[in-house]
Protein backbone atom coordinates (compact mmCIF):
# COMPACT_ATOMS: atom_id res chain seq x y z
CA UNK A 1 0.00 0.00 0.00
CA UNK A 2 1.33 3.42 -0.92
CA UNK A 3 0.05 6.96 -1.31
CA UNK A 4 1.12 10.16 -3.00
CA UNK A 5 0.87 13.21 -0.76
CA UNK A 6 1.56 16.89 -1.27
CA UNK A 7 3.31 19.08 1.29
CA UNK A 8 5.43 22.18 0.92
CA UNK A 9 4.52 22.46 -2.76
CA UNK A 10 6.09 19.08 -3.56
CA UNK A 11 4.67 15.60 -4.07
CA UNK A 12 6.01 12.50 -2.33
CA UNK A 13 5.33 8.77 -2.74
CA UNK A 14 5.07 7.28 0.77
CA UNK A 15 4.58 3.86 2.31
CA UNK A 16 4.26 2.88 5.96
CA UNK A 17 7.67 3.04 7.61
CA UNK A 18 9.11 5.46 5.04
CA UNK A 19 11.36 8.23 6.35
CA UNK A 20 11.36 11.38 4.22
CA UNK A 21 12.65 14.93 4.33
CA UNK A 22 9.98 17.59 3.72
CA UNK A 23 9.90 21.37 3.91
CA UNK A 24 10.00 22.59 7.52
CA UNK A 25 6.75 21.98 9.42
CA UNK A 26 5.49 23.79 12.51
CA UNK A 27 5.51 20.75 14.78
CA UNK A 28 7.78 19.77 17.66
CA UNK A 29 10.00 16.69 17.57
CA UNK A 30 8.10 13.57 18.58
CA UNK A 31 4.77 15.14 17.62
CA UNK A 32 2.33 13.50 15.18
CA UNK A 33 1.46 15.31 11.93
CA UNK A 34 -1.41 14.59 9.54
CA UNK A 35 -1.21 15.14 5.79
CA UNK A 36 -4.69 15.76 4.36
CA UNK A 37 -3.75 16.43 0.73
CA UNK A 38 -3.59 12.82 -0.48
CA UNK A 39 -3.58 12.75 -4.28
CA UNK A 40 -3.52 8.98 -4.90
CA UNK A 41 -3.91 5.79 -2.87
CA UNK A 42 -2.95 2.29 -4.05
CA UNK A 43 -4.29 -0.48 -1.81
CA UNK A 44 -3.81 -4.09 -2.97
CA UNK A 45 -3.75 -3.09 -6.64
CA UNK A 46 -6.90 -0.95 -6.32
CA UNK A 47 -6.00 2.62 -7.25
CA UNK A 48 -8.00 5.64 -6.07
CA UNK A 49 -7.13 8.90 -7.79
CA UNK A 50 -8.43 12.12 -6.29
CA UNK A 51 -9.94 15.07 -8.10
CA UNK A 52 -7.83 16.82 -6.83
CA UNK A 53 -7.61 14.93 -3.51
CA UNK A 54 -8.98 11.59 -2.31
CA UNK A 55 -11.97 12.21 -0.01
CA UNK A 56 -11.44 11.07 3.59
CA UNK A 57 -7.87 9.87 3.03
CA UNK A 58 -5.16 10.94 5.45
CA UNK A 59 -1.54 10.03 6.08
CA UNK A 60 -0.12 10.31 9.59
CA UNK A 61 3.54 10.57 10.46
CA UNK A 62 5.83 11.29 13.39
CA UNK A 63 8.34 14.15 13.38
CA UNK A 64 11.80 12.73 14.01
CA UNK A 65 13.97 15.84 13.75
CA UNK A 66 14.42 19.32 12.32
CA UNK A 67 17.57 20.48 10.60
CA UNK A 68 19.20 22.33 7.75
CA UNK A 69 20.37 20.90 4.45
CA UNK A 70 23.81 21.23 2.91
CA UNK A 71 25.02 24.71 2.09
CA UNK A 72 24.70 25.87 -1.50
CA UNK A 73 26.49 28.90 -2.88
CA UNK A 74 24.52 31.53 -4.78
CA UNK A 75 26.97 33.52 -6.90
CA UNK A 76 25.95 36.43 -9.12
CA UNK A 77 28.45 37.71 -11.65
CA UNK A 78 28.40 40.19 -14.51
CA UNK A 79 31.45 40.17 -16.76
CA UNK A 80 33.47 43.37 -17.31
CA UNK A 81 31.36 45.33 -14.81
CA UNK A 82 33.12 44.41 -11.52
CA UNK A 83 29.85 43.02 -10.12
CA UNK A 84 30.20 39.96 -7.90
CA UNK A 85 27.85 38.85 -5.10
CA UNK A 86 28.37 35.66 -3.08
CA UNK A 87 25.68 34.35 -0.76
CA UNK A 88 25.19 31.00 0.98
CA UNK A 89 21.89 29.25 1.73
CA UNK A 90 20.87 26.25 3.88
CA UNK A 91 17.30 25.04 3.38
CA UNK A 92 15.51 24.00 6.61
CA UNK A 93 13.83 20.58 6.62
CA UNK A 94 11.78 18.24 8.79
CA UNK A 95 12.43 14.49 8.87
CA UNK A 96 9.14 12.56 9.11
CA UNK A 97 8.49 8.84 9.54
CA UNK A 98 5.20 7.67 8.01
CA UNK A 99 3.18 5.62 10.48
CA UNK A 100 -0.13 4.91 8.77
CA UNK A 101 -2.14 5.48 5.60
CA UNK A 102 -5.89 5.79 6.13
CA UNK A 103 -7.90 5.43 2.94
Amino acid sequence: MYAIIETGGKQYKVEEGTELYVEKLNAAEGETVTFDTVLLVNKDGEVKVGTPTVDGATVTGKVLEHGKGKKIIVYKYKPKKNYRRKQGHRQPYTKVKIESINA
